[in-house]
């Protein structure tokens, strides 16, 4: 058996907090070849997770704790829709479908999510990262960006 509780929330968090990249994961699949990826992904506010999409698969993100706002794109890299996940709100989780570009930003420290995706996992394939959003490695870039979609975001709110 293998159980979801706050000490192991809590431990995978304190990872992710002293991880340069501010996230951490921690797998429940044995490895690459299941067919049932499963996963806790603790996250902070400074990381950076490049827009992308999975062109065959689809991918379930259940928020266990914490705030997110997950962002959808069109090919252009304009949001086309914004939704905050908060489990205090009731709102809990996304189901993305193949194909949808998509992103989150972390609003509260401490936020995992449970995610969910189509295996087998074979690094960098399978997922397309969008050509109009910086590489994850580029760290100025990467942060003018992520506060360029929150103003983004803002002024979409207000209209």
């Amino acid at each position: 058996m293998k159980y979801i509780n706050s000490d192991l929330l809590d431990q995978v968090s304190k990872k992710a907090i002293e991880n340069s990249r501010k996230r951490m994961n921690y797998n429940f699949h044995a490895n690459g070849a299941e067919v049932l990826q499963r996963m806790l992904n603790a996250i902070e506010p400074d990381t950076y997770l490049p827009p992308h999409r999975h062109p065959e698969k689809v991918e379930i993100f259940l928020l266990l704790r914490g705030k997110v706002k997950t962002l959808f794109f069109n090919d252009s890299g304009e949001i086309i829709e914004v939704r905050e996940l908060n489990p205090i709100n009731g709102e809990y989780g996304v189901e993305i479908p193949a194909g949808i570009w998509h992103t989150i930003l972390v609003e509260e420290s401490g936020s995992v999510i449970y995610e969910i995706k189509e295996g087998p996992y074979v690094p960098n394939v399978g997922v397309e990262f969008a050509s109009w959003a910086p590489e994850s490695s580029k760290k100025d870039i990467c942060e003018s960006y992520l506060a360029n979609l929150r103003k983004r975001i803002l002024s979409l709110s207000k209209k």
